[in-house]
């Protein structure tokens, strides 16, 4: 399944995603987010090509509400989560800093994960127990033991807690922030030991559904702002504080819930 799933994953991608890069307007919807015709295309392509694969309940970021509500409670036999372009704001503005990213998920928990990048040919895979790659190589491509105050983080802030926010940015404890703006990619990247350190304050499924057990494949750590299981509780926004490292991922873990209210 996982080779006809990244198969499907790479075909929509170049023909759906790529000849639109930079040739594609906004839409916008009613919560003033927005998308593309990319987004839509690369979403009904996908949706129609996993259903072959297996035929179980689908949720893609450019459905609505209800329709991944009511997909998201109709998956006893499994369930796809779809984003169809993940950093969509990088594709409208030519960051090459984009992604195609499936998941499958059974009992609330992924077992498989792909998320590709057409603009770089960065493809990161894996299913539960089998370890985690990118393009064939085994992950974390590099781990290193350091201290929390020379890591590299990725930080989203917007969608952090203002104390948190604030705390972060007066008195950050490692040494140099990043924010990509795709979430599944800053999954895989921490994963690969891009970076160390890893915060958002809020994902969706197809945010986090493959990303996430690409790094636990990868030997990572990772919990919620208010709990250590991550797959538990409802899977409508979840947190991430995570790391490679588990000596470092303890510290970050501690310092970040300690500063959040």
């Amino acid at each position: 399944m996982l080779e006809q799933v990244i198969a499907a994953v790479k075909e929509v991608a170049h023909q759906e995603i790529m000849p639109r890069y930079l040739q594609v307007e906004r839409i916008y919807k009613e919560d003033g987010s927005f998308y593309t015709e990319a987004d839509m295309a690369a979403q009904t392509s996908l949706l129609e090509r996993l259903h072959r694969i297996c035929p179980a309940a689908m949720i893609g970021e450019e459905m609505t509400g209800l329709q991944q509500h009511e997909q998201w409670e109709a998956g006893q036999d499994g369930v796809w989560a779809i984003d169809p372009l993940d950093g969509t704001s990088n594709f409208m503005n030519g960051l090459p800093f984009f992604a195609t990213s499936v998941a499958l998920l059974r009992e609330g928990r992924s077992v498989l994960g792909v998320v590709y990048n057409p603009a770089t040919d960065e493809l990161f895979y894996a299913e539960r127990g089998k370890g985690a790659f990118l393009n064939g190589k085994p992950l974390p491509l590099s781990k290193r033991k350091i201290p929390l105050r020379n890591a590299i983080a990725n930080v989203d802030f917007k969608r952090l807690n203002r104390k948190l926010a604030e705390a972060v940015v007066a008195g950050h404890p490692y040494a140099s922030q990043r924010n990509f703006g795709a979430c599944a990619l800053e999954w895989c990247y921490t994963a690969a030991g891009y970076f160390d350190l890893y915060l958002h304050g809020g994902q969706k499924p197809w945010d986090y559904a493959a990303g996430c057990l690409i790094l636990e494949e990868a030997g990572g750590h990772r919990c919620a702002l208010d709990k250590d299981d991550y797959w538990s509780g409802q899977p409508w926004r979840r947190s991430v504080i995570a790391a490679l490292d588990q000596e470092l991922f303890n510290q970050w873990r501690d310092w970040v819930r300690s500063h959040q209210s």
